[in-house]
């Protein structure tokens, strides 16, 4: 299946929904369980994440820690050696 004939189910699929949650929210008796239920749901799902993200939190092994190797100075002649910027423009002038 394509891209956008999956594009086009999920439209469709959402727009039968929307259409749905309307009759069941003004139309039906059941029109309380059309706010309770969504509601549960979300906070069920928030709480689940919340939930995994701790147990997530409090199982992983601590990393262990790098250590740190000094850094090595370059030594003055390996380096090579710099011209200043006005010596340099004024001998292009020139």
């Amino acid at each position: 299946m394509n891209d956008r004939a999956l594009g086009g189910i999920i439209c469709v699929g959402s727009i039968a929904f929307f259409i749905f949650y309307l009759w069941w929210l003004f139309l039906s008796q059941w029109s309380e369980w059309a706010v309770k239920v969504p509601v549960f749901i979300i906070v069920a799902g928030f709480l689940f994440i919340v939930a995994w993200i701790g147990w997530t939190m409090a199982t992983t092994p601590a990393p262990t820690p790098i250590e740190e190797k000094p850094l090595e100075e370059e030594k003055p002649s390996e380096k090579p050696e710099e011209k200043p910027a006005e010596a340099t423009a004024t001998a292009q002038e020139q």
